[in-house]
């Protein structure tokens, strides 16, 4: 392994947290300060993709001026050696999603810290203009303690006011994850504040059941159940949710954006007053944080055979840019025709 390939700038490559379609997620030290951060990093392949580039750029400007200890800080855009790519504080690198992957007893002992942390995170992103677009399990991290942060601003849209709400022109693509999309984003409507409820109205249904709201056949069968099917309750897989609860998640997943609580102010007001369980889950004997997949190295990636290579990477969290999510049909990011 070279030392140029094994760095980025300053930057010493010391682990891979996550691999994807179109980035990586690096453990990094500069070895400058010694200091520890995490760099999403464009993949050989897109290295030269203007859209890719583009797509970093922005999240970028999106996450720059997001100060808040629920939002995970965007340090800096950099290109070192021709490889764009951010800098960003190091964080906890299991996100909602792996948990629940394992069941949703591996979070519910700490699930009022969680929901109120992620809903303050999203909250704080409203009060500066921007809408997430693409709220789900995948895009909070989770610490041992509880602690959550909201991450990954690709798709983030100004709020439309005035005039640009006036003329909004409905788009022949649409953009977010199916199975947490509302329908509004789903038609290629205005977008608002109410959207993003929605889509953590579902996040709220699959951490206490394990299951997003809606699955099918197929992604268009899974879009049209956003857009036609009654809403389900999450009491009807774990009987242990508080009637209260599932009437608000409920609430939050209305098809009409007027029938959801307006803001994530009005949703914080609510649940701050309202019991998530019947009986308060105890902490599992093995936590989920004891549990995670092994550690990559800098040099387990770039020294191993290509066939090793592609095997090893089978254990990294999958690209959250895919057109696959579990067994539903469900597209990540990539557009989805109307």
């Amino acid at each position: 392994m070279t030392k140029s390939r094994d760095f980025l700038g300053p930057y010493r490559l010391a682990r891979l947290i996550r691999q994807g379609s179109t980035c990586d997620v690096w453990e990094a030290v500069d070895e400058q300060t010694q200091d520890r951060y995490a760099l999403k990093v464009l993949n050989n392949r897109f290295r030269a993709d203007k859209n890719e580039i583009a797509s970093l750029k922005f999240e970028y400007t999106v996450a720059k001026d997001l100060v808040s200890p629920r939002i995970i800080r965007v340090i800096s855009y950099r290109v070192e050696s021709g490889t764009p790519f951010l800098v960003m504080e190091l964080f906890s690198e299991l996100n909602m999603k792996q948990a629940l992957r394992r069941g949703p007893e591996s979070l519910a002992f700490m699930i009022d810290k969680i929901v109120e942390q992620a809903a303050e995170g999203l909250y704080y992103m409203h009060t500066k203009g921007w809408i997430h677009r693409d709220i789900k399990p995948d895009n909070f991290l989770v610490s041992r303690e509880g602690e959550t942060k909201l991450i990954d601003f690709t798709i983030a849209e100004k709020k439309k006011t005035g005039l640009g709400k006036l003329f909004h022109r409905s788009g022949t693509t649409v953009q977010g994850t199916r199975s947490y999309m509302a329908p509004e984003q789903i038609q290629g409507a205005v977008c608002d504040e109410r959207t993003d409820v929605y889509s953590f109205g579902c996040v709220l249904f699959e951490a206490v059941t394990g299951k997003p709201p809606y699955t099918g056949q197929t992604p268009n069968d899974l879009l049209s159940k956003h857009l036609t099917a009654s809403i389900p309750s999450p009491v009807v897989y774990n009987d242990n949710v508080t009637p209260e609860f599932a009437a608000l998640v409920r609430r939050m997943m209305a098809k009409k954006p007027a029938q959801r609580p307006d803001s994530m102010w009005e949703f914080l007001k609510e649940y701050r007053t309202t019991q998530v369980f019947k009986k308060r889950p105890k902490p599992p004997e093995v936590s989920v944080f004891d549990n995670m997949p092994g550690i990559k190295s800098a040099e387990d990636m770039f020294k191993k055979p290509a066939s090793e290579k592609e095997s090893k990477a089978d254990e990294v969290e999958k690209p959250t840019k895919s057109d696959k999510d579990n067994d539903s049909g469900d597209g990540k990011k990539n557009d989805t025709k109307k």
